[in-house]
């Protein structure tokens, strides 16, 4: 079945990592795309893989969202190697016992299912390490 990212900065192959836009002037780096850089306005970027581990900096349980997600679940800033990456923790239990700030985090993927042609939609978020 063919599989597209769900957002432009997810790669799936040859492993599933992210890819951030990094000013070449003062390395701030960015999901999205810029025009000139929020920290020093430079409008030169280059491409840089980002880490596929980290650690949890901060976290909250959601508990109540739009009708159709289901809730709770763990929305988190992770720390990949110097970047701030925002993402759910998945794979593990929604509660303060199982989530905690400086937990060990790995990049990893996941259906968000498939449109009618069967083209799969690949979302990615963060599991224990």
């Amino acid at each position: 079945m063919p599989h597209i990212p769900h957002v432009d900065y997810l790669v799936l192959e040859p492993a599933p990592h992210l890819v951030a836009n990094q000013c070449t002037s003062c390395k701030a780096r960015f999901f999205d795309r810029r025009n000139a850089c929020a920290n020093c306005s430079n409008t030169s970027f280059e491409k840089v893989d980002i880490a596929t581990e980290g650690i949890v900096r901060s976290f909250t349980i959601v508990t109540f969202a739009a009708p159709g997600v289901p809730v709770p679940f763990v929305a988190a800033v992770v720390d990949c190697g110097g970047t701030s990456v925002r993402g759910n923790v998945i794979n593990c239990d929604p509660t303060p016992e199982a989530v905690s700030l400086g937990m060990k985090v790995r990049l990893t993927t996941y259906s968000l299912g498939s449109d009618d042609n069967g083209v799969e939609a690949i979302g990615f978020g963060f599991e224990p390490a």
